[in-house]
């Protein structure tokens, strides 16, 4: 442990000095100029600081106010040394920051229990600020740990899914990705921005209520089929309402709200305008592109710059044009995705790959 001793007068440093010489573990550097003394606490950490209170240029009050602004001084006891008895300055040095006085004359005894004291206090201090680091990093990692468990499950469920309605994974790798890049360019708190890109895979998780034989089919669908297929909304809704988590909760709007339309046309409810969820408008545009760009039993894969002009126009009517104008200004990031997990299996960055998942 170090202390700092400031005071104008040689003796009495040199008097402190050797009453606090024989405690043990206690390194002392001794400045009989608060300029000094300022200028080493700059460059050392101090465990305890006994300052003189009348000094030229700078009183005691000063200088600890001077390092009660630096973070590393905060809590580190500093003591006072004063021949006044006046009340107004005293409370002066306590809202300054002075933890303890001492009185001129003092008693070498005295000083040093007050010095033991104060740096007991002082590691004991320490070693509560290491102990709860020590917490706050194991709380990180079991809470890392926690949000990837998480993240992998929701990517092996979305996978199961995918894999039902006869996908390999691409589609939803390239649906959260796309999602993360427009929910970014929106300004979207980062926490949020993290939502979107984890559910946004589970938007079509209401398909596992329907049927093989509808969800499967090669060709057009009837009018009842097509009915049968809307269903899937509400399915995923069913399974993720009332959720207690931010992930459960930005899950289920993007299940709920994916198929409605600017305009009000869609489905389920119906909802217009900024009556849907952001989160939902977001993964529309993402969730359509992919799909136009994608081969299908029924359909012919559309080229990226065909799927843009029909997100560009349908903006206002079926999509955001806030979300478009977006969508637009990252297309070279966007035609990235589209490119690059065309065909193999990976999921976007950040999510475990096929050959973990």
């Amino acid at each position: 442990m170090r202390a700092l001793i400031v005071d104008d007068s040689k003796s009495v440093l040199l008097w402190m000095g050797a009453a606090l010489a024989e405690l043990p573990n206690l390194v002392l550097d001794l400045c009989d100029t608060p300029e000094e003394a300022l200028a080493l606490a700059a460059t050392r950490q101090y465990d305890l600081v006994i300052v003189d209170y009348l000094m030229p240029k700078l009183t005691g009050i000063e200088v600890t106010e001077a390092l009660r602004l630096r973070p590393d001084y905060h809590a580190v006891p500093i003591v006072m040394i004063t021949a006044e008895q006046g009340s107004e300055i005293r409370l002066q040095a306590i809202l300054a920051g002075v933890n303890d006085f001492l009185n001129k004359p003092f008693d070498p005894i005295e000083l040093r229990a007050r010095v033991t004291n104060l740096i007991s206090l002082r590691r004991t201090q320490i070693e509560l600020a290491a102990h709860a680091h020590r917490l706050e990093d194991a709380v990180r990692e079991a809470t890392a740990e926690l949000a990837s468990r998480e993240k992998e499950m929701i990517w092996r469920l979305a996978r199961a899914i995918e894999m039902r309605d006869g996908g390999t994974g691409a589609h939803i790798s390239r649906v959260a990705s796309i999602s993360l890049v427009i929910a970014q360019g929106l300004s979207l708190a980062p926490h949020f921005c993290q939502m979107i890109h984890l559910a946004a895979p589970l938007h079509d998780i209401g398909k596992i209520g329907i049927r093989d034989a509808v969800l499967n089919k090669p060709g057009r669908l009837t009018p009842e089929e097509m009915a049968e297929i809307r269903e899937h909304v509400n399915y995923g809704v069913r399974l993720f309402e009332n959720g207690s988590s931010d992930l459960i909760r930005v899950a289920a709007a993007i299940i709920g709200g994916h198929h409605e339309k600017w305009d009000g046309s869609g489905y389920p409810l119906g909802l217009s305008g900024t009556d849907i969820p952001i989160e939902a408008r977001i993964t529309a545009i993402a969730d359509v592109f992919d799909a136009l760009t994608s081969a299908r039993p029924y359909k012919e894969a559309w080229t990226p710059k065909r799927a843009y002009d029909e997100i560009v126009r349908c903006s206002g009517n079926h999509f955001d044009p806030d979300c478009v104008r977006v969508f637009c200004e990252n297309w070279p990031a966007i035609e990235e995705i589209a490119r690059t997990l065309r065909d193999d299996e990976e999921g976007p960055a950040g999510w475990p790959s096929e050959s973990s998942a």
